[in-house]
């Protein structure tokens, strides 16, 4: 069974909308966008490049992979577009369709916590998503989500969309790394107690 990490940079208010540029997502009228750049320093760019290093998939909601796909490819000069081209990519949605514009890209459609909970299931890389709130939300939901990366912005935002709602759904997480960036910057990293129980009493092979 594969696991599957979330990636997510947060406020301190939990706000996960819109931290890459101004015009990334501006729905119900958020204004706010491209928080996060500032706070990009040498320290995240090793973490994140050392993540990328560990090999696996990635998995997408509709609106990440759009807005992934129309930058990514053109970033010659940026280190992680290697990566970002050559990796496999799973996209979860039911509007798009097939051929899909990113290289190594595939398909996975119907209700969104069925198909991963089956994509999960499957032998194969571990599977990490970046972004994607909507589809985070349906899978920690569903419990499919082993592992949080929170990148912990110093700032509060006071609109926004944020990571979790009031679904009902709870969780228990413990810290199994963090570091702090020279720009105020927490990079938190959460395991699922329950996922991490299931693979300690899984039978080695």
């Amino acid at each position: 069974m594969r696991n599957i990490s979330v990636t997510m940079s947060t406020s301190l208010d939990g706000v996960v909308q819109g931290p890459g540029r101004p015009d990334e997502d501006t729905r119900d009228g958020f204004d706010r966008g491209g928080w996060a750049v500032p706070y990009n320093d040498e320290v995240m760019a090793e973490k994140m490049g050392s993540g990328m290093a560990s090999g696996g998939a990635m998995l997408f909601g509709r609106r990440t992979y759009l807005d992934f796909a129309g930058y990514w490819p053109d970033q010659t000069n940026n280190p992680f577009t290697p990566f970002m081209n050559a990796v496999h990519k799973y996209v979860v949605s039911n509007t798009l369709s097939e051929p899909l514009p990113w290289q190594n890209s595939t398909l996975v459609s119907g209700d969104a916590a069925t198909t991963v909970a089956e994509l999960k299931a499957q032998d194969g890389p571990d599977l990490a998503v970046v972004g994607s709130a909507s589809l985070v939300r349906s899978l920690f939901q569903a419990g499919l989500v082993d592992q949080f990366t929170l990148l912990i912005h110093p700032l509060v935002l006071g609109k926004g969309r944020t990571l979790f709602d009031q679904s009902g759904s709870s969780e228990d997480f413990e810290l199994i790394d963090s570091v702090a960036t020279s720009t105020g910057v927490l990079i938190a990293t959460y395991r699922s107690r329950s996922a991490h129980a299931a693979d300690s009493s899984a039978p080695s092979r």
